[in-house]
């Protein structure tokens, strides 16, 4: 039973929530003396946080707490920074879902790598690039101008699409070249980026289920701004790529351009609220810093927030998509950058018929610095999250954010991230293993027993590098951390993990009929 929540019922939790600070202050009668129904109801409206507070300083609360799936549901989904999707099944019993919850927390611990279903793919070496998303695995190979879309092992009553787009078919403008392609299975959407005539950019968008216009989209084509200052003909595009969250797709380009008789390198980003506009007034652009080359990465953090990866980190606002995104805070990094990516989840865009997805607020990306040594920052993105008091124009330092925000490895070559766990492949003495590791809070609770629990500080070495403030760098964010038993040597594969699965891929062993066997691990 749902009830209306009075003046009363919020004073009497903003009691409680006072008795969390006094530990002496004896707990409200009156709240106490409400059915326990009455207590669990106005529990539920108090942060994770505070709930464990509360019940844990007085020992009715703690009685109730421990009698209600509800309450220790909500408890879960905080702890491992989870956030219920709407409007999905609430059939299932609140008790199930609280012990499905944990036992998937504690099944990443335990993976088989050696208990895999093969799944045979059409791969292309050398040409395609593959990506796994949303229960699905798709390619685009730019030398043949094709693409495809395969579902992978989907659960009922899961929507999936399984689609070949033939030399020709993904764009049909006469004299264009396709240069970028953007598949979202949650959303039924494909984009396709092309150049007319090696000069003009467009993006179509199209339904992954049938031929045509995407019912949602405001037109089939959007349309770029152009340099300012500079007409097409002073411009040539080096590099795309085009990506995409919820009601927001951007392409990044890295442009050469012309002046008089010598060239500038720039980066550009322009971003669409693809349901709602076909031009792009929020756009983002500067020159490429010529010592360290075109270290330039982006991704969105949920529905309003971008990070920019060039030579430091800008977080900017792109709830109003009218104008140009506001500059909310920069973060300056330790060392320099070059052949830098992010690895951001693509598990961002929503998995169907999910019952929970990632906090924007509280996931996990990763930053790859490939120059002169890899160096593998992983970063809580809550830092950008939590701005109070924080000047935009002034760069905040590396030391006054990233030590207690960040763990930095310098001996991972790669690694997958769904939410806020980690899967990484170390190498050690020409054997590679993989780890997985948890950075949500309730880790050390649903590891049972399993990995191990990292708080204490690290340090690596980063020699190499002439401006650095010393010759090290020392983080500790807490995770807990399993090796699993699986080694690999000759046949080191790509990885990729969603909330249920791992993915393992090596490129190099394909059938004579020209595919590949991707090996899926169920969690």
């Amino acid at each position: 039973m749902i009830y209306p929540i009075s003046p009363d019922y919020l004073s009497i939790s903003s009691s409680i929530k006072r008795v969390t600070v006094d530990h002496e202050m004896k707990p409200n009668t009156v709240f106490l003396s409400l059915a326990e129904e009455l207590q669990v109801f106005i529990l539920s409206f108090l942060p994770y946080r505070d709930i464990l507070h509360c019940t844990s300083i007085c020992k009715a609360l703690r009685q109730t707490y421990v009698s209600s799936s509800e309450l220790q549901y909500i408890v879960e989904l905080g702890g491992q920074h989870l956030l219920p999707v709407p409007n999905t099944d609430n059939h299932t019993p609140i008790s199930q879902r609280l012990r499905l919850l944990r036992n998937k927390a504690h099944a990443w611990f335990k993976a088989d790598v050696d208990s895999f279903e093969p799944f045979p793919i059409p791969y292309k070496l050398y040409t395609t690039g593959m990506i796994i998303a949303s229960g699905h695995v798709y390619f685009w190979d730019k030398d043949d101008d094709t693409a495809r879309i395969i579902p992978l092992l989907p659960k009922p009553p899961q929507q999936t699409f399984q689609r070949y787009w033939s030399p020709g078919t993904l764009c049909s403008v006469p004299h264009s070249t396709n240069i970028a392609v953007f598949m979202d299975p949650a959303q039924n959407l494909i984009a396709v980026a092309y150049i007319v005539d090696h000069k003009t950019t467009f993006i179509d968008l199209k339904a992954l289920s049938v031929d045509g216009v995407h019912p949602r989209a405001a037109g089939q084509t959007m349309f770029l701004s152009g340099l300012p200052g500079h007409d097409d003909s002073e411009i040539r595009t080096k590099t795309v790529e085009l990506k995409g969250l919820g009601r927001h797709i951007a392409l990044e380009r890295c442009l050469s351009v012309e002046q008089g008789t010598s060239s500038n390198d720039m980066w550009q980003l322009q971003i669409w609220d693809w349901q709602h506009s076909t031009t792009p007034n929020s756009v983002l652009s500067g020159l490429t810093d010529p010592e360290y080359g075109t270290t330039f990465d982006f991704c969105f953090l949920g529905d309003n927030r971008l990070l920019v990866l060039t030579n430091d980190l800008k977080i900017y606002s792109i709830e109003d998509m009218s104008q140009t995104p506001q500059l909310l805070a920069c973060f300056l990094l330790p060392i320099p950058l070059d052949g830098t990516r992010f690895y951001l989840p693509l598990d961002q865009i929503q998995a169907q018929q999910s019952m929970y997805t990632s906090d924007p607020a509280h996931r996990i990306l990763c930053i790859v610095a490939g120059y002169p040594t890899s160096h593998v920052f992983i970063i809580s993105t809550k830092v950008f999250f939590d701005l109070n008091g924080i000047a935009a124009t002034t760069p905040i330092p590396w030391e006054n954010w990233g030590p207690s925000n960040t763990r930095v490895f310098n001996q991972s070559e790669f690694c997958a991230i769904c939410g806020n766990r980690v899967l990484q492949r170390f190498c050690v003495r020409e054997e590679y293993k993989l780890h997985v590791m948890d950075f949500s809070p309730l880790a050390v609770t649903n590891r049972r027993g399993l990995g191990r629990v990292v708080k204490e500080p690290s340090t690596i070495y980063i020699s190499g590098y002439t401006y650095t403030p010393g010759d090290s760098l020392t983080t500790f964010l807490p995770y807990v951390e399993v090796v699993l038993d699986r080694t690999f040597q000759d046949d080191v594969p790509d990885i990729w993990i969603d909330e249920d699965r791992m993915y393992l891929f090596d490129s190099e062993e394909q059938t004579m009929e020209g595919t590949s066997t991707l090996r899926v691990v169920a969690v």
